[in-house]
């Protein structure tokens, strides 16, 4: 049984505790922590929903705090907490600057800090971007496995938007027994595109059954080429109008959230990972309700399709959007803090907390 969804622990009785202590986790231990562990991640996630859809969780809307001076950048808050045996609050602190990208630097960058249960201590920081990545990718991973369930099994993939997101998703995907006969790559920047096919004629080399890699010249060809597509761009509003691309019908990780133009979402199955999550900040679900002034057009949740209470359909495009949940990113970081505590490589912080007693 995964640890998530073993009993909870017993509220402890009141007595005296120790001393709080507080540690940095780097980047590098977060990597080592997680290398290699797609099948357990994506295990973990899929709890860690099933936890939040039974009401385990508190997962308020996310802040984000934008700047006059620098109308493309972002940083965003995403606090939450997690029942179950995991038993951890925190905050996600994660920007988002695209200007980056010029320099030669990634665009988001990210910690997350993890409190405790009983004392609300501040227990640990973390290097959260890949944290951040891998939690994204696992979901984007156990949505195509349970929407995909009900049709056919994709076997022609295609990614819209070629960065670190879209590098982590097909490490999910490969890393959960997927295998395609063809992989479309398309972006914006030439540059990425290559690069991204280059990264992906490398890993492939590794592996039998990867697929031919072809860079698509345009989203319509790669998105009417596939059966699986993948948008992890950094748009903010929506690029792609025409329903008519979709007319074959195939599942969509809508994962960058601003692609697809209220048409399309009008004229498919729509799933989320939370309702209120979704609907706001002028997402594509956002707009379709602004657009309509109803949710009909959303079909349930991730939650949903795994409980049995929702079907996909399979006569019209599958889309699934995750607006991306703060529990995710605890679920995976308390996992990252309990392997580099079992490794003996936990790195603390003497006298972080300076004054303890509270009468001096």
């Amino acid at each position: 049984m995964n640890p998530l969804l073993s009993p909870a622990p017993q509220p402890a009785t009141s007595h005296p505790v120790p001393a709080p202590s507080f540690a940095v986790i780097s980047g590098e231990q977060v990597r080592r922590a997680l290398e290699g562990r797609e099948k357990q991640i994506v295990e973990l996630v899929e709890a860690a929903y099933r936890l939040h859809g039974a009401g385990d969780s508190v997962n308020p809307p996310s802040y984000f705090l934008r700047f006059p001076d620098r109308p493309t950048a972002r940083i965003i808050a995403l606090p939450a907490s997690i029942g179950g045996p995991v038993q951890v609050d925190g905050l996600k602190w994660i920007s988002s600057f695209p200007a980056n990208v010029a320099s030669g630097l990634p665009r988001a960058s990210a910690v997350l800090i993890l409190n405790d249960h009983d004392t609300g201590y501040p227990f640990a920081c973390l290097e959260s971007s890949i944290i951040s990545a891998t939690r994204t990718a696992a979901s984007a991973a156990l949505a195509a496995d349970w929407l995909s369930r009900t049709r056919p099994r994709p076997t022609r993939i295609g990614f819209v938007g070629t960065g670190l997101i879209a590098r982590y998703i097909h490490t999910f995907l490969a890393g959960t027994g997927w295998t395609f006969d063809t992989i479309g790559v398309h972006d914006v920047s030439a540059d990425s595109a290559t690069g991204f096919h280059g990264y992906l004629r490398r890993v492939g080399g590794r592996h039998e059954h990867s697929g031919q890699v072809t860079v698509h010249d345009s989203a319509e060809e790669l998105v009417r080429s596939s059966d699986l597509v993948v948008f992890a761009t950094i748009a903010d509003r929506p690029h792609i109008t025409d329903p008519g691309w979709f007319t074959h019908h195939p599942l969509v990780l809508h994962v960058s959230l601003r692609d697809l133009a209220p048409e399309i979402l009008l004229a498919s199955a729509n799933i989320v990972d939370d309702v209120e999550h979704c609907l706001k900040a002028d997402t594509s679900p956002h707009l379709a309700e602004q657009r309509t002034g109803h949710r009909d057009f959303l079909y349930g949740t991730l939650d949903d399709v795994m409980a049995g209470r929702m079907t996909p359909p399979t006569d019209r495009p599958v889309i699934f959007s995750p607006f991306g949940l703060g529990v995710l990113d605890l679920a995976v970081g308390k996992y990252v803090y309990d392997e580099v505590v079992r490794s003996g490589q936990l790195h603390l912080i003497d006298d972080f907390f300076h004054d303890l007693r509270r009468y001096g």
